[in-house]
């Protein structure tokens, strides 16, 4: 909704080089020396993923080894993660060292971590094409590089101490730190031999562990951000404090694409605090010295707006427009057999519209960057999923030469998507543009909800017809919405087709002979945005409410249903079995004072991961919705960390049962109706299910877990409430339909 320039929002990073170092998460290890001492050893230090050439730098007194973009170890021998991939609650800061421990053969514990500079070059995703966290990719992509890093270290420093013992290293092993000679009794910790594994080659051939030696890889280990998060000494974008700063709140236009049309500056300047006013074409900021002041300004300015052309816009005109869209022509997102002759001659064909509305992140720590912009550089301290593409856009709006620009990124208080933008951030630098001192620039609650980049609004049509056994013949699913990958990454785009837009719909491991997926696309006079999963979240819940349909209209048990449809797919049917059982699938739920009550079940495969879950609902008389009891199935791969995939299932649940029971942006005169968490509902401590988890124990490479919680609940929900009420939800949020 926010209307930053759109070329600014999505600029390119296909040029960007390495900018001035970091901020750390601990110590004051500063990164400069090793960028600079880096390149002395070759440009194969800093490619993708690449581990050619080695280094060693000096910090202060200290030899430090730098094998590759991701480890340096210093000669106390402390190892230092170069983290590629930032943390914003998903336990990437403890997986990641983990994988680098494992292969490195040190304490986990023991690994600190670094936030890495904006470098497309080192640390370019492979399943995203650049230096992004999101896509439930950061343990899929990381799985073998920085095994390998570790491994390449591992292997560098017992060649080290094996040339100081003049013995095979063959002969040597690696073990809590140190290299170890078992034959002579000889050992050297890894700090002192720095400096003579900084002069090997890196090895030709790196050999990874074999999965059966594992000794950290796969048990639980406690988060290691925790502490600081519980003392309070863990810092987020929103914790910066620099000398001299001030602080800024801002305001938009109320309506998407107007622009400011007055304000009251002398009222704003009577606030005790308040400095100065900025004016900018479509928006207003105050900056003050605190956040009190700048909030008591912003209310005194009385700002008036030019509303422009969508000052007549309503969910209910969208609506009218995504149905008329939906019937026009379609991209051909996948063509399995003749499912549209099938569906004409059907005798038994069903047919549905399912409606998905717009849905805010509501992110724990609200919008916020601070900056200092000087007339030859420009410093960021910010939260942000894309550091690339932060500087890119800094670069095309300041005209600074990208090493010029310097971002100091931080914990993220919560992403879900929203921080994979950058329009917060060319906003704050358009602010300090007018601003003599750095400045750090504080949306409101309010302002993070109503000029928020929402997830699409999806309109969805879909038939299917039935053989002579009641099981599908045919499939024919429209998705008609907005492509967030037209405008993100326009390359991704194929013949029409958003490959984000109809994922988890063209993919299916039902066994369906004829399958039609189709894809329309139609924008709101808006940007749209990634939400924990976009492409996922609307499919699942209408592909699986949509078999739920299938199932009841043929008679059968749902899961029985989908158990014969998935007769192709072992991994699917093994989790939908595992959920099934856990959750006591054959045993009805009886009703209770409080109402009705019902099972729900669905199945998903998306982000590398197979899932199914159950839950178990009661509906009131007064039709509000309690989910009492999720039981989640997964097979992810072979897992780094159990606790992790407990804690993004449990919290992914949480996060989409919310959406599915409440969740929903509306307009009205071109405004947003919803304005905080009073008619944004998240779900209360009180309101939250048991979440059961269980893991296959599986061998195959790491799938992603960040999303499929949140995807695969919705549905599961919406088939519970079916089966207490015989009510079938279409059209999320679910209280509102069953309220209609």
């Amino acid at each position: 909704m926010n209307m930053i320039d759109k070329d600014l929002v999505g600029a390119s990073t296909s040029a960007v080089k390495s900018p001035e170092p970091s901020s750390l998460i601990s110590g004051g290890v500063n990164r400069r020396d090793f960028l600079k001492l880096s390149s002395l050893f070759g440009a194969g230090l800093m490619l993708q993923f690449s581990f050619i050439g080695t280094g060693c730098s000096k910090i202060g007194e200290k030899s430090q080894f730098t094998p590759n973009a991701f480890i340096h170890i210093d000669e106390d021998g402390l190892v230092t993660l170069v983290a590629h991939k930032v943390e914003m609650g998903q336990g990437t800061y403890t997986s990641m060292p983990m994988l680098i421990a494992e292969e490195l053969e040190v304490d986990v514990s023991k690994v600190r971590l670094e936030h890495a500079a904006p470098n497309e070059s080192a640390y370019k995703d492979p399943l995203l094409g650049g230096q992004i966290t999101g896509g439930s990719t950061s343990v899929r992509s990381a799985w073998k590089p920085l095994r390998e890093a570790g491994a390449t270290a591992r292997m560098m420093l017992i060649s080290a101490a094996a040339l100081e013992w003049k013995v095979d290293p063959k002969s040597c092993i690696a073990e809590n730190g140190e290299v170890i000679h078992p034959d002579s009794g000889q050992r050297l910790g890894y700090g002192k031999l720095v400096n003579q594994a900084a002069r090997l080659p890196v090895p030709e051939v790196i050999v990874l562990k074999d999965p059966k030696d594992f000794k950290i890889i796969g048990k639980p280990v406690h988060r290691l951000d925790s502490p600081e998060k519980v003392n309070g000494s863990a810092q987020f974008g929103i914790d910066v404090q620099l000398p001299d700063m001030k602080i800024a709140t801002v305001a938009a236009s109320p309506v998407f694409g107007g622009k400011l049309a007055s304000v009251d500056e002398d009222k704003a300047k009577a606030v005790k605090g308040v400095r100065q006013i900025v004016k900018l074409d479509n928006a207003v900021a105050v900056i003050a010295d605190h956040m009190w002041a700048a909030k008591q300004g912003l209310a005194a300015l009385d700002a008036k707006w030019e509303d422009g052309a969508n000052a007549g816009y309503t969910t209910a005109s969208l609506v009218q427009d995504l149905d008329k869209a939906s019937k026009g022509e379609a991209a051909i997102a996948e063509n399995k057999g003749d499912a549209a002759s099938v569906l004409k001659g059907a005798s038994k064909k069903f047919e549905a519209i399912y409606e998905l509305p717009f849905l805010a992140h509501a992110t724990m720590e609200p919008m916020n960057c601070t900056v200092h912009l000087q007339s030859d550089s420009c410093e960021i301290w910010v939260g942000t999923q894309v550091p690339t593409i932060a500087q890119g856009a800094i670069a095309q709006l300041t005209g600074l030469p990208i090493e010029k620009i310097t971002i100091n990124n931080h914990l993220l208080g919560g992403g879900f998507g929203r921080r994979l933008e950058v329009d917060f951030i060319v906003q704050a630098v358009q602010i300090a543009k007018e601003v003599d001192s750095p400045v750090k620039v504080v949306w409101t609650r309010e302002e993070d909800v109503q000029h928020d980049m929402y997830r699409p609004y999806y309109y969805d049509r879909i038939s299917a017809s039935l053989d002579d056994k009641s099981m599908p013949e045919a499939w024919n699913h429209r998705i008609t919405g907005s492509s967030i990958m037209a405008r993100f990454f326009p390359p991704a785009v194929k013949d029409g087709v958003d490959p984000d837009a109809v994922e988890a719909a063209r993919d299916l491991k039902y066994n369906i002979p004829n399958v039609l997926v189709e894809y329309v696309r139609h924008e709101p006079p808006f940007i749209t945005a990634f939400w924990r999963g976009v492409g996922p979240t609307h499919n699942a819940f209408v592909v699986e409410s949509f078999i739920d349909e299938l199932a009841a209209s043929a008679k059968q048990d749902p899961f029985e249903y989908r158990r014969k449809l998935l007769v192709n797919d072992t991994r699917a049917k093994a989790v939908l079995e595992l959920a099934a059982e856990k959750a006591n699938w054959k045993q009805p739920l009886a009703a209770t004072k409080e109402g009705k009550a019902g099972k729900g079940i669905s199945s998903l495969f998306a982000f590398g991961s197979y899932m199914s879950l159950v839950a178990d609902v009661i509906v009131t008389p007064d039709n509000e919705v309690l989910v009492k009891r999720v039981v989640c199935a997964v097979d992810c791969g072979m897992v780094v960390n159990p606790d992790t995939v407990r804690a993004q299932l449990e919290g992914g649940v949480i996060f989409g049962i919310t959406a599915a029971l409440w969740g929903e942006v509306t307009f009205k005169d071109g405004r947003t109706e919803q304005s905080n968490f009073h008619n944004y509902r998240l779900m209360r401590i009180n309101e939250a299910p048991i979440v059961e988890v269980y893991v296959v124990d599986s061998h195959e490479s790491p799938g992603g877990l960040g999303e499929p919680g949140t995807s695969a609940v919705m549905p599961a929900v919406a088939n519970a409430v079916f089966a207490a009420t015989g009510k079938r939800v279409r059209k999320l949020p679910i209280v509102n339909s069953l309220k209609a």
